[in-house]
């Protein structure tokens, strides 16, 4: 089993802030996330932490608001924190199915870069279609990528995670 190595960025001095679960917080598989400052943006616009993770190999900056953790390039490192770090009423921002399987366990919305949230009704569709995908490579077959995002994606994106941070807000009103 691979170790995994942290190291956090914060602005302030310390251990970073563990969410409080009150509040919802937004975290980001970042390595490959092609949404990152759509992300910031609306977290500032409603007064919600970031906290993106990601491996050595990606450089990111810890700003007001945005926290950065991280870990070493072994596989699986950023979704094995991720998957010990979040918590119920989080969101989590990912492109991968397996990930999106462990968060919804544990109580958090899943949503993909594409603005796609991931839930019972269609998770285990997505995992067997990628597994489906998965043997056809293995036995030589050619798949497709994903398409290339547009400004469309990146807009739909922004209004699914306003329209479900809002909804987190409304439920810790009450």
């Amino acid at each position: 089993m691979p170790y995994i190595i942290v190291r956090y960025f914060t602005r302030k001095c310390g251990e970073p802030r563990v969410a409080t679960r009150s509040e919802p917080l937004i975290v980001v598989d970042a390595d490959a996330c092609p949404v990152k400052r759509e992300i910031v943006q609306v977290a500032r616009t409603l007064a919600v932490e970031v906290l993106m993770i990601a491996s050595f190999d990606h450089r990111l900056e810890a700003e007001p608001g945005v926290r950065v953790v991280q870990v070493d390039r072994s596989d699986q490192s950023v979704d094995l924190y991720i998957a010990n770090h979040v918590g119920r009423g989080d969101i989590v921002i990912t492109q991968d199915f397996g990930l999106a399987v462990v968060v919804l366990a544990k109580g958090a919305t899943a949503l993909s870069p594409r603005g796609q949230e991931y839930d019972e009704r269609n998770i285990d569709f997505l995992m067997e279609r990628r597994h489906e995908l998965a043997k056809r490579r293995r036995s030589g077959g050619k798949t497709r990528g994903p398409k290339a995002m547009t400004d469309e994606d990146r807009y739909r994106f922004q209004q699914k995670l306003t329209k479900v941070l809002l909804h987190r807000q409304e439920i810790g009103e009450q």
